[in-house]
């Protein structure tokens, strides 16, 4: 049988880099750590809202509240040592905080680097694999929108009232300052046998860790295969209206060459009143079609929609921002790993 993985070699473990961030990384990995494969979780570093940003600023630390997720995600200690790292304080002087990213701002200060001070995380919530950052820089964003106006910072991208309600276009994504990526990210690429991309927030997650220096570029020159997999939804002012296609051509813009090897595409339907809901935040035509992928990509189709119900988080400030329509855990780690030997476009 043909395999759509070209470096998967036997009797070793298949060695998986996955690339997001939040939510659709905790998903992705949830389901990737019963497998027996070698995982490094990036995660980028431009995060600056909620609790996150709040320690940025405060204690000059890198942001926390993805990796923390990522960790928990991959981490097999206890149900109860998990709970307690996504804790979110409901009181005080740390409302809104979860403890998880006080602790990993306390490694990274006792460590001296938000590198170091994982190595103690993953030992103590004995985490299978490695969650790595894409950069230990000073990370932020900048937009600039259609009409001129200029926005800094993630936080302030996603809750931009000008591309919300008034429907002008993202023009450019740029970084503040250049950062470079870690040697650790840089590696992962280049010895993976899979690179996964999202799911995710596209400007949010994505794009910002492909514009850090030298990462698009090892993305560019390995011969690793590389799987998207395709959001559930648009957001809107940032990607209204996109299709799959447009996603995968706009990361091969970044990264600078056809790259995508393999899209993975949710064909379960989204429950009516689901949708109804989510287009009242986000707009008409917020479940993302498939459109024209190129032929050079394979196009895997299955059921990865999650069929239980969200419950937010209270406390979260951020809540707003966050999808109630989501990837299920154990389908689409399965739908990757079957990526490996199958040699059709659709999965059951």
């Amino acid at each position: 049988m043909q395999q759509l993985i070209p470096n998967a070699r036997k009797n070793k473990k298949l060695k998986v880099v996955t690339l997001g961030g939040g939510t659709g990384s905790y998903t992705l990995l949830s389901g990737l750590k019963n497998y027996s494969v070698e995982i490094n979780a990036i995660v980028g570093m431009a995060d600056d809202g909620g609790s996150t940003g709040r320690l940025r600023d405060e204690l000059g630390v890198l942001p926390p509240g993805d990796v923390r997720q990522c960790l928990v995600a991959l981490s097999g200690a206890s149900r109860e040592l998990r709970e307690l790292m996504q804790y979110r304080f409901r009181a005080g002087d740390l409302k809104g905080h979860t403890f998880g990213n006080i602790f990993l701002s306390a490694l990274e200060k006792t460590y001296g680097s938000m590198s170091n001070g994982l190595e103690e995380a993953q030992r103590i919530l004995d985490v299978k694999g490695k969650v790595v950052p894409v950069t230990e820089g000073n990370m932020r964003i900048v937009a600039t929108l259609a009409n001129g106006e200029t926005i800094h910072g993630e936080d302030a991208l996603d809750c931009n009232e000008t591309l919300r309600r008034k429907g002008v276009c993202l023009q450019e994504l740029r970084l503040a300052q250049k950062v470079r990526a870690t040697k650790a990210a840089l590696s992962a690429v280049r010895e993976a046998d899979v690179l996964v991309i999202g799911p995710g927030d596209h400007f949010s997650n994505i794009v910002p860790s492909l514009l850090v220096g030298g990462f698009a570029r090892a993305i560019q020159q390995s011969n690793t295969c590389v799987l998207y997999v395709a959001n559930l939804t648009n957001k809107k002012g940032l990607t209204a209206g996109w299709k799959t296609a447009d996603y995968v051509r706009d990361i091969e813009r970044y990264v600078g060459r056809s790259r995508v090897n393999i899209v993975l595409y949710n064909t379960t339907p989204i429950p009516p009143h689901l949708v109804r809901r989510y287009e009242k935040q986000e707009g008409n035509g917020s479940v993302v079609q498939l459109g024209n992928v190129s032929k050079s990509c394979r196009v895997v189709t299955g059921d990865l929609l999650y069929n239980g119900a969200m419950k937010k988080a209270s406390g979260d400030a951020i809540a707003h921002t966050r999808s109630f329509i989501r990837h299920d855990s154990e389908k689409l780690a399965r739908v990757v790993m079957q990526c490996v030997d199958s040699k059709d476009g659709s999965v059951s």
